[in-house]
């Protein structure tokens, strides 16, 4: 079972447009939702926000506590809207959840060892970052290690169907999918050489068409 993160949030008031305020005095505006409690609206230190995202992620629970409010939520991070520009996070949802309660979470792949393809100067791809895995909240993996090190030909690859996990989790995602392969090198075209058609012969140049026999020679002008 996972040791649980807790983050302590505040009461906020100022909703809208307003919320940038908050942004320039360094805290970002959350929702909590769900559950058996109604709509929260909250407010916390970016620096600790950011912290946090980084650790849990959108799989890991944490426990939400409240200013003002007794006891604390069971949340996973639902949402995380980030500036388009600085990259900055600028809101993000919890959700509660019941830890009674089986939910669906993207989990982070983490591929380990070492292909032996890539010593034929191939480069190891990764199309899936995550699997949907369902469990009980306090059960969910915190990331799903995949290892590569049988990948020694081009035309090898793992796939989701390649994975295990605890048998308190299931998973969700398509097991036909990709999580990894090596792709070959890419062959570098030669330019083609192309060859330029022979010149004709200048007139009178040794080799010059002869007339026809029995025509007559042009007459000079």
């Amino acid at each position: 079972m996972l040791d649980v993160t807790s983050v302590q949030l505040a009461p906020r008031e100022v909703t809208g447009k307003k919320v940038k305020k908050l942004r320039r005095q360094g805290l970002t505006p959350v929702h909590v939702y769900g559950g058996n409690g109604g709509p929260e609206s909250l407010q916390v230190d970016a620096l600790v926000l950011g912290r946090l995202l980084a650790k849990v992620g959108r799989n890991i629970p944490v426990s939400v506590e409240v200013d003002g409010n007794t006891g604390a939520s069971i949340c996973l991070v639902r949402e995380v809207q980030r500036n388009p520009v600085s990259d900055e996070v600028v809101h993000v949802d919890f959700l509660r959840v019941d830890i009674a309660q089986r939910v669906r979470a993207l989990v982070p792949v983490a591929l380990i060892g070492e292909p032996p393809a890539l010593r034929l100067n191939g480069t190891l791809i990764q199309p899936l970052q995550s699997i949907e895995v369902e469990s009980l909240p306090l059960e969910m993996p915190t990331s799903i290690e995949v290892d590569v090190s049988g990948l020694d030909d081009f035309e090898k690859a793992m796939y989701v169907r390649d994975v295990t996990v605890a048998a308190e989790a299931t998973v969700i995602s398509d097991p036909d999918a990709m999580i990894a392969r090596v792709e070959p090198p890419r062959v570098i075209e030669e330019d083609l050489v192309v060859e330029e058609p022979e010149e004709g012969l200048e007139e009178g140049e040794e080799g010059a068409e002869a007339p026809a026999e029995g025509a007559s020679a042009p007459e000079a002008g």
